[in-house]
């Protein structure tokens, strides 16, 4: 999917989309079941089957497990020197690059401790358009947009999910 189809569509499937998704990443990280991933996120098992099928594998024993990685498409958001931008991601290991950045972002802002943002240090990540991004690490500019109110652990996720 991309990512113009994705926001041509409406909010309702959008939020179904980003629903599906999570259930999938939930899933692959935590090895939960596809029921449990799916009620964890309100959509049926079903829907995540026919809308994620293609990041899901079914076993011998007629049970799903989440592949190691798909390309199912993410709206994101990153922070960027003028606030928060709205990426779209077709690689879950991008996507999970960005879910541990924002894992030291708000550990920064909450502790004052920087050290996790060492390693994102001059790294980007590649958008479903083959952008890519740096991910801002300068302790003034996250200071700035965590005092405007922009970045908080909902921010990760675009206004449609």
């Amino acid at each position: 999917m991309s990512p113009e189809y994705f926001f041509r569509q409406s909010t309702r499937f959008q939020d179904t989309w980003n629903r599906v998704v999570h259930a999938i990443s939930r899933m692959r990280a935590d090895r939960v079941s596809l029921q449990q991933a799916a009620r964890e996120f309100s959509v049926p098992p079903k829907e995540v089957v026919r809308l994620g099928g293609s990041a899901l594998r079914r076993m011998p024993s007629g049970r799903y497990a989440a592949k190691a990685k798909d390309n199912l498409l993410r709206v994101l958001s990153l922070p960027g020197r003028r606030g928060l931008r709205e990426i779209a991601f077709d690689d879950s290991r991008e996507a999970s690059l960005v879910g541990k950045y924002w894992d030291a972002v708000g550990l920064y802002l909450q502790t004052g401790d920087s050290s996790g943002l060492k390693e994102f240090r001059r790294k980007s990540v590649k958008d479903a358009n083959g952008k890519r991004f740096e991910l801002l690490t300068g302790l003034d500019e996250l200071d700035r947009l965590g005092s405007a109110g922009v970045l908080s652990f909902e921010s990760i996720y675009s206004r449609s999910a």
